[in-house]
């Protein structure tokens, strides 16, 4: 699939890359040593980014990314400015240039989504066994480091095993990723539980700095990039709730939609882009304990 969205025009800056949701901007001038990463409204389901946008969710991804920034001081992110354009305040930050591992990194607390299939196959999660009698939703004690190997857009992730991180980036590096994921999985499990909310896995990305640094970058515990439940109507064994694009994803598989899975998926209804909208913010705001504006 050829992917080229629409792209702001942001002045001093250069448009270099767009991911499904994320675009990409170089500086014209000075050291290139700086990345400008404005969140879009897009949204992205079942590895194609639809014609439709939620209104604002770049901005909440954008707020609640730099909120979790703060909370996890102690882990180096390559935030350094949000001092940026008009043409694109609120949703974007300026950052350091990073050279990325190609492996999503992904702490799961909870069995659920792609990892809650493999158990029911062979009873492991990233080759990595799990104790039998498991179901959707079951927590893991303690949390396991799941990774993935990056894939281009529109295409699916795969699931791989420690081992394959060690194969790609070394053992010291895959320790570190592998420790880093864990560590943050925790505190912001610890956060999150204190405001009713579950955080069932979720995905981060390190790259290293100039300095040779293991940085973490991109997004951090968004909606986007993570699976939170609200722990009042939390049940084992069946889907749980979930503050993020779950309007979206049962829309285009129910019949209303009408969507084949094959072709590009269709516009979508009023309703459920209002309702998407309002998920992010609820777990803006209930995080955060900020009012989104």
């Amino acid at each position: 699939m050829v992917f080229a969205p629409p792209f702001v025009e942001v002045p001093g800056w250069k448009h270099v890359y767009s991911g499904k949701v994320r675009d990409l901007y170089s500086p014209l001038t000075g050291p290139d040593v700086r990345v400008l990463v404005v969140a879009s409204d897009r949204i992205s389901a079942y590895d194609h980014v639809l014609t439709s946008e939620i209104p604002d969710k770049g901005r909440v991804l954008t707020q609640l990314s730099l909120w979790w920034f703060d909370q996890l001081a102690e882990v180096p992110n390559h935030v350094l400015s949000t001092e940026v354009p008009d043409a694109v305040a609120g949703r974007a930050m300026i950052c350091r240039k990073l050279e990325m591992f190609p492996v999503e990194c992904i702490a799961r607390g909870y069995l659920t989504g792609s990892g809650l299939l493999e158990y029911r196959s062979s009873g492991t999660v990233c080759s990595l066994p799990l104790p039998p009698g498991l179901v959707d939703g079951s927590r893991l004690e303690p949390a396991v480091f799941t990774p993935s190997a990056k894939a281009a857009v529109g295409e699916h992730d795969e699931n791989i095993a420690y081992d394959d991180v060690v194969a790609t980036v070394g053992e010291s590096v895959a320790s570190e990723l592998q420790r880093l994921t864990l560590a943050i999985y925790g505190r912001a499990e610890e956060i999150a539980r204190s405001r009713g909310i579950i955080l069932a896995d979720t995905k981060v990305e390190f790259g290293l700095s100039g300095d040779g640094e293991i940085t973490l970058g991109d997004e951090v515990l968004t909606p986007d990039s993570s699976r939170f439940w609200d722990a009042s109507l939390y049940a084992p064994g069946q889907a749980q709730p979930s503050f993020d694009k779950q309007f979206v994803r049962d829309w285009l598989t129910s019949d209303a939609s009408g969507w084949d899975k094959t072709s590009n998926p269709p516009e979508l209804p009023l309703e459920i882009v209002e309702k998407t909208r309002a998920r992010y913010i609820e777990a803006y705001e209930r995080l955060t304990g900020l009012t989104f504006a």
